[in-house]
């Protein structure tokens, strides 16, 4: 399901997504300003712009919770992880948008409001994750050492699986349907296995390295590449001028001329402050998904202050950069979403008849009877007359 979720999404909800070109589109700076005033005390967040003219633009704000479900969730953040951790996790909720408006670029009309976070596909995304539980829970951990195992049983399963001569190489790549129901078993779990094996450790290697801290660091060792943390990497600060007004995010725009004019969609975030940079992650057209170079423009002189292109970064930074489009197969699009969805749903025969043939290796063990030894009778000679 979560490999077609956008997909699910926009076929379900449309008019969310989609609209009519209606003339000129309005300025960006118009769009936030409807959407705020629609939003009382909300925050503006990120404004995602697409290149698709029939595409609403996505304004992402922060809506704060009411005190009640503060409080409700104080004790217990206090409770599990320690009131430092806490104050950590709200500084980071802090950055985070959990309303998206999606508004007619050419009406400034609010088509719809969006939170991800109270749909079904978000439960499972949860349920995929942790359990339905949350970060750090047991079934986080339940999830990530069963995901391990995964790992572990796959390239065991291979090596087993290697035949030490072409003649047996061509029994185990073919299934052999006429025969036994043990032996259909049998090769529905090695041959599928075989086939499956390569994509499965790829999957199971992907979401590993989104979870541990490890999986990550080895990534970055075996790539030959420095590992830098998400909180070490300090975007440029804007030249302050004092009495001198923030430029417009259409001024931005217009600063970065073909960079977004002519990408696939590209993302602003605002300046949180007087020192703050307008930071606009721009996805090139032909690239693949999240592969987006990073442009910072200074908010009083409008000049570029600094950027960050995806393909000057290292290996493990390119392939860390792309590790949940290739979790979830939507790194190529349609091609490879519907290879992922096939995969993982022949992965499902593996636990069935590995344990069909566990059952039938036991149960051959209970039906062999122990052969008893006859005891040696000893002859005595017979007299003869």
């Amino acid at each position: 399901m979560l490999v077609f979720e956008k997909e699910i999404q926009q076929t379900l909800n449309h008019q969310r997504y989609f609209i009519k070109p209606q003339g000129k589109r309005l300025p960006v700076s118009a769009l936030t300003a409807g959407v705020l005033k629609q939003i009382p005390k909300s925050k503006l967040a990120t404004v995602t712009v697409y290149d698709d003219p029939e595409r609403t633009v996505e304004v992402a704000v922060i809506v704060p919770e009411k005190k009640e479900k503060k409080q409700a969730a104080e004790p217990k953040a206090e409770k599990h992880a320690g009131a430092h951790i806490k104050k950590d996790a709200k500084s980071k909720d802090a950055e985070r948008s959990n309303l998206t408006a999606y508004v007619n670029p050419y009406t400034g009309q609010v088509v719809d409001l969006f939170n991800r976070r109270q749909t079904f596909l978000y439960s499972v995304e949860m349920f995929h994750r942790y359990l339905l539980g949350g970060k750090n829970s047991v079934g986080d951990w339940v999830i990530s050492i069963s995901t391990l195992f995964f790992l572990v049983i796959l390239i065991t399963g291979v090596i087993l699986w290697w035949p030490k001569t072409k003649a047996i190489m061509k029994q185990r790549v073919k299934i052999k349907w006429g025969g036994s129901g043990k032996r259909l078993t049998h090769d529905l779990h090695i041959v599928t296995g075989f086939y499956t094996s390569i994509f499965l450790i790829i999957i199971s290697s992907s979401g590993l390295i989104m979870t541990f801290k490890w999986a990550n660091s080895t990534l970055f060792f075996l790539t030959g590449s420095k590992y830098i943390a998400k909180e070490d990497v300090r975007a440029p600060l804007s030249a302050y001028q004092p009495g001198v007004a923030a430029i417009s995010p259409e001024a931005a725009i217009n600063a970065l001329g073909d960079k977004v004019t002519e990408a696939e969609n590209y993302t602003i975030r605002y300046p949180r402050d007087t020192a703050a940079v307008y930071t606009f992650n721009v996805l090139k057209k032909g690239s693949i998904e999240l592969a987006t170079d990073t442009y910072y423009i200074d908010q009083y002189s409008g000049k570029l202050a600094g950027f960050a292109l995806y393909a000057d970064k290292s290996l493990g930074q390119r392939i860390r950069g792309v590790i949940k489009p290739i979790h979830t197969g939507s790194i190529y699009g349609w091609p490879t979403q519907v290879l992922a969805f096939m995969i993982t749903l022949v992965s499902l025969i593996f636990p069935v008849t590995g344990v069909m043939m566990w059952f039938n290796r036991t149960n051959k063990k209970k039906k062999k009877k122990p052969v008893r030894r006859r005891e040696a009778v000893a002859i005595q000679p017979v007299a003869t007359i």
